[in-house]
C-alpha cells in the first residue's frame, strides 16, 4: 500500500511539473490576449476608419510605456534637453508611433496571431515569437519585446519579418538630431510632418 501511494504521489508530481514547464508565462498570456485584441479593433467592420484609429490608439497606450521607449529613442541627446522641449517631443512621439503601430497591423488585416515560442532575453525582459496566418499568405514571423518586470507588462517593440522597428526608428531619430545640431523641437517638428503625410 505504501508502495502504491509512493508511485502515486510520484506520478502526481511528473503531471505537475510537466503541467508548470508548458504553462504559458507572462509575456506569452499578454501577447496572445492583447495584441489580437488590437487586431479585432482594427478589423471591426462595425466601426469607421475614424473609430477604428481612435479605439486603437486608447488601446496602445494602454500596452506600452510611451515616455520610455521614446527617451530611449533619443540616446544621448535626452541629457541637458529642457523638461518642455522634451514633454513636446514625448506627446509628437505618441503620436508618431500610434500612426507607425496601426499600419503595422493593419497591413495584415483578417489575419490571426499565434503564439508559438518566447525566450527570457533578461529577468523579466522577453522576446515572444508568434506566427501571423491568413487569408491566404504564408505564415510570417513576428516577434514582440515585452517587459513583465513592473507592475503589468508593457510592449517595447515589434520584429517583422527580422527588422525591429525601435532600432531602426532609432536610427531615423539620431540622424535628424545630429543635421539639426541637437536640437530637440526640431525632432518633433519632422515626427508631425511624417505623420501627416
Amino acid at each position: 500500500m505504501k508502495r502504491r501511494n509512493l508511485l502515486l504521489s510520484a506520478g502526481a508530481l511528473v503531471v505537475s511539473l510537466t503541467s508548470s514547464a508548458w504553462a504559458a508565462n507572462p509575456a506569452e498570456v499578454f501577447v496572445s490576449g492583447n495584441i489580437q485584441a488590437g487586431f479585432d479593433i482594427l478589423n471591426d467592420p462595425a466601426a469607421s476608419a475614424g473609430q477604428r484609429r481612435e479605439r486603437f490608439a486608447a488601446f496602445l497606450l494602454g500596452l506600452t510605456d510611451v515616455r520610455r521607449v521614446a527617451l530611449f529613442m533619443l540616446g544621448r541627446y535626452a541629457d541637458g534637453a529642457s523638461q518642455a522641449d522634451l514633454d513636446a517631443y514625448v506627446v509628437a512621439y505618441q503620436d508618431h508611433v500610434q500612426s507607425v503601430y496601426q499600419s503595422y497591423f493593419a497591413r495584415y488585416a483578417g489575419q490571426s496571431l499565434h503564439v508559438t515560442s518566447s525566450r527570457e532575453r533578461a529577468p523579466g525582459d522577453y522576446i515572444v515569437t508568434s506566427s501571423l496566418t491568413g487569408n491566404g499568405a504564408a505564415p510570417m514571423e513576428v516577434n514582440f519585446r515585452v517587459r513583465t518586470d513592473g507592475p503589468r507588462p508593457l510592449l517595447l517593440d515589434i520584429g517583422v519579418a527580422g527588422i525591429w522597428l525601435a532600432p531602426a526608428q532609432q536610427a531615423e531619430f539620431l540622424s535628424v538630431l545630429a543635421r539639426n545640431n541637437g536640437d530637440i523641437k526640431a525632432l518633433s517638428a519632422h515626427l508631425r510632418v511624417a505623420q501627416a503625410q
